[in-house]
């Protein structure tokens, strides 16, 4: 699953807008327009479209955790995370971003029709190298994406 149809597919499940999609880039210290989040929602075949790296993906995480959670109280910015952006990781950024715990995800996914144990879910969130860690398939992500849209849009 590519970063920008991760970002289509959040902005539909979240409803959210152009110009709030433009803070969200610039809390997150990435320099994007209107111009630039509209080229980025575009379609690959769309003479507009623009691909969104994995460095502006994980911008707009962060400044997704900043928009939903604020600042922090020592007026600080988050570290940029030295890992390499994966299905976990984006996971993770959205599920601190959305203050969604355990029993919040497992409700997600079962409106997408999926059935998760607790064991499944921690194991998606363990630091890679942990015997228990999980990678995150796409389908997995995708599955969670729309368990969202549709616990946002009842």
């Amino acid at each position: 699953m590519d970063n920008n149809d991760i970002l289509r597919r959040f902005r539909y499940a979240m409803d959210v807008k152009d110009s709030t999609m433009v803070k969200i880039f610039q809390l997150g210290k990435c320099n994007v327009n209107l111009v630039g989040v509209k080229a980025l929602m575009a379609k690959e075949d769309d003479p507009e479209f623009m691909v969104c790296g994995d460095d502006a993906m994980g911008l707009f995480l962060d400044g997704l955790i900043t928009y939903n959670r604020g600042i922090r109280e020592d007026g600080s910015q988050p570290p940029k995370s030295s890992q390499t952006l994966n299905n976990n990781l984006i996971m993770k950024k959205m599920k601190i971003a959305l203050e969604l715990r355990q029993d919040d995800l497992m409700e997600i996914f079962n409106l997408a029709g999926v059935t998760v144990s607790k064991g499944e879910l921690t194991a998606l969130f363990r630091k890679e190298g942990h015997k228990n860690y999980r990678p995150c398939q796409d389908q997995f992500l995708r599955n969670f994406l729309k368990g969202l849209g549709l616990r946002n849009r009842r």
